[in-house]
């Protein structure tokens, strides 16, 4: 008999049909809102990054120095972090959609009139106002995942989402180049100038789009039939009853009263400085290695993040079906700063280059689509949003100090050279303080 998708779960029979009902459960919502998370943060990543290659072009027009140009990065994260907590505490009250909106049209919209900048203090403010405007996109992501799938699916889940920064790299560097080389000059316009136009309204368009189709959690759901709401909803509460801390303090306050957090979110700067690296000065380092191109600059730049996607599922699949998060996520994080570190050494070599930022990528998407389903584990269903808000403020303001301080220390065609080994260094000790604050009974998933 085949089995009815409207049949209550409790009434399902033997464990094989459950087993089926639950895969075609998770299946049928990650076929629902994992395609809209990933291509949303695909915008976002793209909006964030494309000055990266597009500084080939507009540092010369603007006058900015390597060290003006890191610190103006780095700027949007300031903003980001200023109003980081206040947003994903917002969207745990008002919902997904709401927040979704006013995220995405505002920064689409900043992100276009970077092509308006003249000055380094307008390219200052215009960053630090696209931070202000993503503040809580990320973090509401993964408080939105946890919303939908227990804790052993969400490293897998996470991966997938993360599918999002390696596919924008991948093929939104090489668009970035394409873009800035084809409508070079057009209507007056510099290329650096389409680029910021062309790939910033989608952005707002689509925040609209994702305002009438999500939904703000399972029980809101009209795609799911009763019977697939009710099991979700018992699958979390069961899943909610294996974390092994609860605080008898107001949520907000028991996240600021917990070292933990502040160590996951030392964790986090550490994998957010590496990313910034790769996504800010790849281009540079690719360039400076003999690639003069900006075309090819830009189809280089995507090589390493289609390894790392390879990496990144491989990793996040295994870390599922062993329920181990805390090396998983460590040893990719090593392996990366050993490579960042490494460049300095072959910063004229561009196939020793791209390997080095191959195994740098492959270790931040591991790092990343691992670490994130350690928070809500760890954390309460009243204490996540707060906490990992908390956590992606840390984050945020390490990437904005390396960005710029990798600014500061860049040498001429050699690049970055002594701020590599350094943030290589500080990325390492990341990983070594995420295996002694999380030991694996603080962590531990409910069984599949």
């Amino acid at each position: 008999m085949a089995l009815s998708i409207d049949s209550p779960p409790a009434s399902l029979g033997t464990g094989a049909t459950v087993d089926a009902f639950e895969r075609a459960v998770y299946r049928k919502v990650a076929l629902r809102i994992l395609p809209l998370l990933v291509f949303g943060y695909i915008l976002n990543y793209l909006d964030r990054i494309n000055i990266g290659i597009a500084q080939i072009q507009f540092k010369s027009d603007l006058g900015l120095s390597d060290a003006a140009y890191g610190f103006g990065a780095g700027l949007l994260f300031v903003g980001y972090v200023v109003f980081e907590i206040p947003s994903n505490l917002m969207l745990d009250r008002v919902g997904v959609r709401k927040t979704f909106l006013r995220i995405m049209v505002a920064w689409g919209i900043l992100s276009t009139m970077t092509m308006f900048v003249r000055t380094p203090m307008q390219f200052y403010l215009v960053r630090f106002m696209i931070g202000v405007a993503e503040a809580g996109f990320t973090p509401g992501i993964f408080l939105y995942l946890s919303y939908w799938f227990p804790a052993r699916r969400r490293a897998r889940m996470t991966s997938i989402f993360y599918l999002s920064i390696p596919l924008a790299a991948t093929l939104g560097t090489p668009l970035s180049g394409w873009i800035m080389h084809a409508f070079q000059g057009q209507l007056g316009l510099h290329g650096w100038q389409w680029l910021f136009l062309l790939e910033g309204m989608p952005s707002a368009v689509f925040g609209v789009v994702l305002f009438f189709v999500l939904s703000d959690r399972p029980d809101s759901a009209p795609w799911l039939a009763s019977a697939e709401r009710a099991f979700i909803l018992a699958d979390l509460e069961r899943d909610e009853s294996h974390k092994t801390r609860r605080s008898k303090h107001a949520p907000f306050r028991a996240v600021l009263s917990d070292p933990r957090v502040f160590c996951a979110g030392f964790t986090f700067a550490c994998s957010f400085s590496l990313g910034n690296t790769l996504a800010f000065w790849a281009p540079m380092v690719i360039r400076n290695s003999g690639v003069t191109q900006v075309v090819n600059v830009g189809v280089l730049a995507g090589i390493p993040a289609f390894i790392g996607t390879i990496v990144m599922l491989l990793v996040g699949r295994h870390s599922d079906r062993t329920l181990e998060r805390r090396w998983h996520a460590a040893i990719a994080l090593v392996c990366a700063a050993a490579a960042l570190a490494m460049l300095p050494l072959f910063h004229s070599n561009t196939v020793v280059a791209i390997v080095l930022l191959a195994v740098a990528s492959a270790g931040h998407y591991s790092c990343l689509s691992v670490f994130w389903s350690i928070p809500p584990t760890y954390l309460t269903r009243e204490t996540a949003a707060g906490g990992i808000a908390v956590i992606n403020v840390i984050g945020s303001l390490g990437g904005a100090l390396s960005t710029a301080a990798l600014g500061w220390m860049s040498h001429g065609a050699a690049g970055f050279g002594s701020g590599l080994v350094v943030l290589g260094g500080i990325i390492g000790c990341g990983a070594v303080v995420l295996l002694v604050a999380f030991p694996a009974r603080t962590i531990r998933s409910a069984p599949a």
